[in-house]
C-alpha cells in the first residue's frame, strides 16, 4: 500500500515582519507582521489558490517564496530543498524551477526592451542556449505556447494591449522551463473581456507543461475554477484552507462566509445574503489579540480575544481557525439529558 505523494513545495510557519522607523535620523518604533506563522502545501500539479482582500499578506507570500522579500522566520521547502538555506549562487539556479508572474503587466515589463529582448534575458541569465540563434528560436516557441506569433518579436510593449502584455509575462514566467509558478493577481489588471482568456491559458499551460501553482486573487469565483484548493488569509494569517468547492461551498470560517457572500451571483433569480463586517480592517502594526478577525466577526466571544485559534480539521482536508468548532465539538460532547418517564 502506498502512502501519500510528498508534496513539490511545503511551506512551514513562514513569517515577514517589516520595520516601522520614524526622525529625520530613522529609528524603528515598531514593526508590521505582514505574514505571521503561516504554513500550507502545494502538491505536484496542483493549483493552491490564496485568496484575502488587499494587504492580507498574499503577494507577501508569492514573493517570499522566491526570496524576492526575505522571510524573517520559517522555511520554504521545494522538492525537498530548503529554499530559505541557499545562497546567492545556489538561489540562482533554483529560480530556473520557480517563476512568478506579475499583477501589472506594463510595470513587469521594460519599456526600452523588444519582446525578442524580453524573452531572451532569462535565458542569457541563465545560460540557457548556445547562441542568439538558439534563444530567438526559444523565444518563438514561448510565443506559440502563449498563442501569439513571432510577428511580436520585434515590438515593445507599449506596442501592445493589456491582455498580449500578460501573455508576454507568461511566456517569460515559461521560458527556463519551470515545475512551479506563482501567479499574483495576474488578471487584476485586465478588462473583464480579457481575463477568461488568460484564465484559461493558464489552465491550458498547466495541463500540458504538468506545472504546479500557487495562484493569488482576490476573485473568489475566478479561484474556484482554477484551483485545486483554496487557502482564505487575514491579517497575515490563514483562517481557513481546503478543497476549493468546499471553501466556496460550505465555508466555516466567518471570514470565508464573508468574502463568499460579496461574490455576484450570475443568476438574477437567486439571491446571497450579503454579510456585512463590523468596522474596518485593523492595522497590521497593531492587530488585535487573539483571533485577528474578531474586531469584525458576528460570532465572536470574549475567549476570541484571549486565544489565538489554531487551524483544526472539520472535514476531509479542510481546516478552519475558528474556535467556534471547538464550542461545537465540545456540546456534541455533552452527555444528553436522561430521558423523563
Amino acid at each position: 500500500m502506498t502512502g501519500k505523494a510528498p508534496p513539490l513545495l511545503e511551506v512551514v510557519g513562514l513569517g515577514k515582519s517589516f520595520d516601522v522607523t520614524r526622525g529625520v535620523f530613522p529609528r524603528k518604533v515598531g514593526e508590521i507582521k505582514a505574514v505571521d506563522d503561516v504554513s500550507f502545501t502545494v502538491g505536484r500539479n496542483e493549483v493552491v489558490g490564496l485568496a484575502g482582500e488587499s494587504g492580507s499578506g498574499k503577494t507577501t507570500i508569492g514573493r517570499a517564496l522566491l526570496r524576492l522579500t526575505e522571510p524573517t522566520a520559517g522555511r520554504v521547502i521545494f522538492d525537498n530543498v530548503d529554499v530559505t538555506a541557499l545562497s546567492r549562487r545556489e538561489l540562482r539556479l533554483f529560480r530556473r524551477r520557480i517563476q512568478m508572474v506579475f499583477q501589472d503587466p506594463l510595470a513587469a515589463l521594460n519599456p526600452q526592451m523588444t519582446i525578442g529582448e524580453i524573452l531572451s534575458e532569462p535565458l542569457i541569465i541563465q545560460r540557457i542556449g548556445r547562441n542568439a540563434a538558439e534563444r530567438r528560436e526559444r523565444a518563438v516557441e514561448l510565443l506559440k505556447s502563449v498563442a501569439l506569433s513571432a510577428d511580436y518579436l520585434g515590438r515593445r510593449p507599449s506596442d501592445m494591449s493589456g491582455g498580449q502584455r500578460q501573455r508576454i509575462v507568461i511566456a517569460r514566467a515559461l521560458a527556463v522551463g519551470p515545475q512551479f509558478i506563482v501567479a499574483d493577481e495576474p488578471i487584476s489588471a485586465l478588462d473583464v473581456s480579457i481575463q477568461a482568456q488568460i484564465i484559461a491559458l493558464l489552465e491550458e499551460l498547466k495541463d500540458r507543461l504538468g506545472l504546479s501553482m500557487l495562484f493569488i486573487s482576490h476573485d473568489l469565483a475566478t479561484m474556484e475554477y482554477l484551483s485545486d484548493r483554496i487557502a482564505v488569509l487575514y491579517l497575515g494569517r490563514i483562517m481557513e484552507i481546503g478543497p476549493s468547492a468546499e471553501i466556496c461551498g460550505s465555508p466555516r470560517h466567518p471570514y470565508t462566509e464573508m468574502l463568499i457572500s460579496a461574490v455576484p451571483e450570475p443568476d438574477p433569480r437567486r439571491r446571497r445574503r450579503r454579510i456585512i463586517p463590523a468596522g474596518e480592517i485593523p492595522s497590521a502594526a497593531s492587530p488585535p489579540s487573539g483571533c485577528v478577525f474578531r474586531t469584525r466577526c458576528r460570532y465572536a466571544t470574549a475567549e476570541c480575544a484571549r486565544t489565538v485559534p489554531p487551524l483544526r480539521r472539520v472535514g476531509d482536508d479542510h481546516y478552519s481557525a475558528c474556535l467556534r468548532h471547538d464550542l461545537e465539538l465540545a456540546k456534541a460532547a455533552e452527555p444528553s439529558a436522561p430521558a423523563i418517564a
